[in-house]
């Protein structure tokens, strides 16, 4: 899977990443021929290099000339029906605006269809977010992750007069996303920026391991004192996933002068209660002391009732939680008919093509005690059933 980093440690903004993408490798001509495919008139686009710090980086201009209509949502959306570009660039786009209109009209209380866009602001967004999205499919990335991102501080003049920042409608885009606050006075996430992130991202933290292959580097309008102004993309192939990947939760907690029995109790009581596993692990604590270590996974919103289960009913002072990427199979139940009776199986879905089944212990105990035979024929019986079934299927 080919995959995108966003390195978003002097923020972000549409212009720093069409920059990013040209210096990764999208063709500049395939931008500049951008304003014509969205039937605008007046606008161009200008490439160069700047420095910034010690990156020299691709900086992007769109000059807005001529006298720009007057443009509320529906016009957007109207441009983008009409622009030469494919569909699926199209739908992204108007996800982004879409997002962008939203938090617009809860700043200012007002509703999408009187949300307007200033008339210069509307067209160099319409080049920035639909040559994002186009750069982004020009290179194949499939995936985008993100850094936590830098907003600074400060204010910055606009329509309205003196604004804080970060502006108010980048303030409400980024809600639920990981934020830094550096003491300079700079606004480095703009709306664009921060609705184009928003959209496109779907993790956010340290980037996956990947092998890397081109590195862009986009330039900010200003150059600033305190760090390079740029954003920069990292582009390369991640090996594809043996499973779903999803997020779990782990619980830990370590026990010593515990009753055995009580301890044992505690993993039916702990899987009734949600929990997608629980084991014991023999362990040694300190002076040698002979314990077990309680390990606990499950869904991270069911963390905290199973931490208070923990606490309230073993003798243990705390509980560690932490939250880990889980590779799972794809699985579905299945019932098969032994001579034992009916037996239910777990039936997984293997990567490398092919499923693998394994029968439900309780089915096979509750099998194996109504015929009165061994747990293991009961199982065998059942797998052979199944393999039979396919086989013949």
């Amino acid at each position: 899977m080919r995959i995108a980093y966003f390195d978003c440690f002097s923020g972000i903004s549409g212009d720093m990443c069409l920059g990013a993408l040209l210096s990764a490798g999208w063709p500049a001509e395939e931008l500049q021929s951008l304003p014509g495919r969205l039937k605008l008139r007046d606008v161009a686009i200008t490439v160069g290099e700047a420095r910034r710090g010690p990156f020299v980086a691709t900086q992007v201009k769109v000059s807005v000339g001529g006298r720009q209509p007057h443009r509320h949502l529906h016009h957007i959306m109207a441009i983008l029906d009409g622009a030469d570009v494919n569909a699926a660039v199209r739908e992204r786009a108007k996800e982004v605006f879409m997002r962008l209109a939203r938090a617009e009209a809860e700043v200012h209380g007002s509703t999408l269809e009187k949300v307007h866009f200033h008339e210069v602001g509307a067209a160099d967004a319409l080049v920035d977010i639909v040559g994002t999205i186009q750069g982004l499919g020009a290179l194949g990335i499939e995936e985008i992750y993100a850094s936590p991102l830098r907003l600074g501080r400060g204010a910055v003049r606009s329509e309205h007069g003196l604004i804080p920042v970060p502006a108010p409608a980048t303030t409400l885009l980024l809600r639920g996303v990981p934020v830094e606050m550096p003491d300079l006075e700079a606004e480095l996430v703009t709306p664009t920026g921060a609705a184009l992130v928003t959209t496109l991202a779907t993790r956010w933290g340290d980037a996956p391991a990947f092998r890397l292959e081109r590195v862009g580097v986009g330039a900010g309008q200003r150059d600033l004192r305190e760090q390079p102004n740029v954003f920069r993309i990292l582009v390369g192939e991640r090996e594809t996933a043996p499973g779903p990947r999803r997020r779990v939760a782990v619980l830990e907690t370590s026990l010593d002068d515990e009753n055995p029995q009580f301890v044992a109790a505690m993993i039916p009581r702990l899987l009734e209660a949600g929990a997608l596993d629980a084991m014991l692990v023999p362990t040694h604590m300190k002076k040698g002391r002979p314990g077990l270590l309680l390990v606990v996974v499950a869904e991270p919103h069911q963390a905290a009732g199973l931490a208070r289960i923990l606490l309230v009913e073993t003798g243990t002072l705390g509980v560690r939680v932490r939250e880990e990427d889980r590779f799972e199979l794809d699985r579905h139940p299945e019932d098969v008919e032994t001579p034992y009776g009916k037996v239910a199986l777990k039936v997984a879905e293997i990567p490398a093509g092919g499923e693998r089944a394994t029968p439900e212990f309780e089915s096979v105990r509750m099998a194996a005690e109504r015929s009165g035979v061994p747990l293991r024929e009961v199982a065998e019986a059942a797998l052979r059933a199944w393999h039979e079934r396919h086989r013949i299927g």
